[in-house]
Order: C-alpha cells, then structure tokens, then sequence
C-alpha cells in the first residue's frame, strides 16, 4: 500500500516534527502545487478567473480569520470590514504613486491597527459579546466608508485601481494577476502550517482552551489575544488589497457589507476550525455550492414551470449558507477536514481493523 505509516521509522526529532511527515504527504503536496503552477496554460480563461482565481483569494482570507477563530478561539463578525480597510488603504496609496509592495504592506498594516483596536474588547469580553463587538466594527466601518468623501468618494462612488507593477513584474493580463495572488495564497499558508509548531502558536491554543488557565500557567493573554487579532488583521488587510487589484480591480463601498464577513466565518466553520486544509475546502464550498443550487433551482423552475422570484434566488446563498454552519454545527464540528483526516486514517492502516484515532 503507497498510503501507509508501517515501515516509516524516524531517528531524529526534526524528522517527527516535518509538517509533513509521511512521504505521499509530501509528494501530494508537491503535485497540487505544481497543478496550480500550471493551470493557467491548461485551463480556459472562464475557468481561470471566474473559479481558480477567486477559490485562491477567499482560501487565503479564510486562512487569516482561521488563525484567529480556529487556533486563538476568538469570534470575528467583521472580517470583510477588515478587508476593507486594507483595500482603500492600498488603492489610495497606489493612486498616489506609492509601489504596490509598499502598499500592500501598509494596508495590511492600517487593517491590523483598527482590527486591533476593535479586538481590545477581547481583553474584556467572549463569546456573543465578543461578537457583537466584532459586529459593531463591521457597521461602523461601513458607515465611514460610504459617508466620507476622502476615502470612498461617496457612497456610490468606485475608485479605479491604476496598472501596478510586483517586484518589477507588471500585473497586467490573466496570468500575472493569479500568480500574484497565488504567491500570497502561498506564503500564508506556509506561515499557519508553521505557527502551530511555534511559541506563539501554542499560546494561542492555550488561550483558545482557557484563557484564565493559560494565565496561571504563564501565558500572557493580553499579549496574545492582541497579537491575534493583529496578525489574522494583517492578513485581511493584505488579501483585501489583493482582491481590489488582482479580481475587483475597483473598490465601492457596497463590496465590504456583512454579507462577505458571514461568507468568510462560513467557510472557517464548514472548512474546519483550526485546520489549513479545511480553508480551501470551506471557502471551495461556499463559493461553488450556490452557483450549482441556483443553476439546480433554475433547471427546476424551468422543468416543473414554476415562478420562483429573483428575490428569493438571490438569497438562496444566504440560506445555504445558514443550513451549512447549522448541519456541521451538529453533525461533524470540525468541519469537511475532520472527514478527509478520518477517510485518511482509515487509509493509513488498511486494510487492518485498528485505526489511530
């Protein structure tokens, strides 16, 4: 069996502690690599940029907020305001004549700051308060996109994103716009296959379980609810900046609603709470189950001639996406990657009985 752990023996700690221990892991994940190398020379451009290329974006959003509901244990209702902020903090400095990388990085960082500031309720308050905290940001970040001129133009207004250039590449065509956010999709899921194996990552996980006896046994939860709240910002900040250059290629006030921080908390609890793998399965989910039940609803609306609303097809994604959270909720809480670990731990000894649990 090419899927198994019998015969694998390791002689050295660093080898037990690999974020991929088994070889086929390893090989496997070279192979998706190099399929999203190539992908786009094999797939049509419909498929490029209206499936892959959003798939990679809102995979690494749900990164960002995983590390801080997944591995910090932290409710966040205001994600997509996060993302807002990094976007026009970006769009503004690139419409000054600021480089692209400095950009990114400084919107990733004004996302952090005002994140931060709102996830000091943290420090005071959990659960629903925590939420509702989070809740009030995403409002209030709406309200002074769309009623300050300086930074939205109005509320009806979309600035346009000039032609940037990464490193000296210019990010023009389909390409060079999925292999930038490619790249970014990369780097940060190597940064949470990594974390957990650090300090700062058992913090977390100690603050996730109890906090009060994180604090008994040392752990500074001031520090690390903050350090939370500012990094998973950061990285909404630098995906929010991406998604105006790289897909939206504008950004209004009306692309950074609730709807998009209900989407992203979605895709972390369907995906899996603290799971990397479960990112790209929730946000695949939630993004392509939709167009599949509304392309289903339409065939069946057609074939039965029955009159459904636009109203009511337009909020189908909403409904799904409520009986997703409440099913997984219920029946598999760590979500569609705690299926894929059990189907491969039953590989992993087969086709004997005794399976690890």
């Amino acid at each position: 069996m090419f899927y198994r752990r019998a015969g694998i023996r390791f002689t050295r700690y660093q080898q037990a502690r690999q974020i991929w221990p088994l070889p086929l892991d390893r090989r496997l994940a070279a192979v998706i690599l190099l399929l999203a190398v190539v992908a786009p020379f094999a797939l049509d451009r419909l498929y490029l940029v209206s499936y892959l290329l959003p798939w990679v974006i809102w995979s690494t959003a749900a990164l960002g907020l995983n590390l801080l509901m997944g591995n910090a244990g932290q409710v966040h209702l205001g994600y997509g305001a996060v993302m807002g902020i990094g976007a026009y903090a970006s769009v503004h400095l690139v419409r000054a004549g600021f480089p692209f990388e400095i950009a990114m990085i400084a919107g990733g960082t004004a996302a952090a700051a005002i994140g931060m500031a709102f996830g000091a309720a943290a420090l005071r308050v959990k659960g629903l308060y925590l939420a509702m905290a989070t809740l009030a940001m995403q409002y209030i970040v709406d309200f002074v996109i769309s009623h300050v001129p300086a930074i939205s133009g109005g509320s009806q207004a979309a600035l346009s994103v000039p032609p940037v250039s990464f490193f000296g590449f210019a990010i023009v065509g389909d390409r060079p716009v999925y292999y930038l956010a490619l790249f970014i999709c990369v780097v940060v899921t190597l940064f949470m296959l990594n974390i957990r194996r650090t300090s700062f990552g058992r913090a977390l996980a100690a603050v996730r379980e109890k906090d009060y006896a994180a604090e008994v046994i040392g752990v500074d939860t001031f520090r690390f609810k903050m350090l939370a709240f500012w990094v998973s910002s950061f990285i909404g900040g630098v995906v929010g900046t991406v998604l105006a250059v790289c897909y939206l290629r504008s950004v209004s006030p009306d692309q950074w609603h609730i709807e998009l921080s209900i989407q992203l908390v979605a895709m972390v609890i369907v995906g899996g709470l603290g799971s990397v793998l479960g990112a790209f399965f929730g946000s695949a989910l939630i993004l392509f189950a939709p167009i599949v039940l509304n392309n289903l609803i339409g065939a069946l609306a057609s074939g039965l001639n029955l009159q459904i609303s636009t109203d009511l097809r337009s909020h189908v994604p909403l409904m799904l996406y409520g009986a997703l959270i409440i099913g997984f909720l219920l029946w598999e809480p760590l979500g569609l990657a705690k299926i894929y670990n059990n189907a491969r731990n039953y590989f992993l000894v087969w086709p004997f009985r005794h399976a690890r649990r």
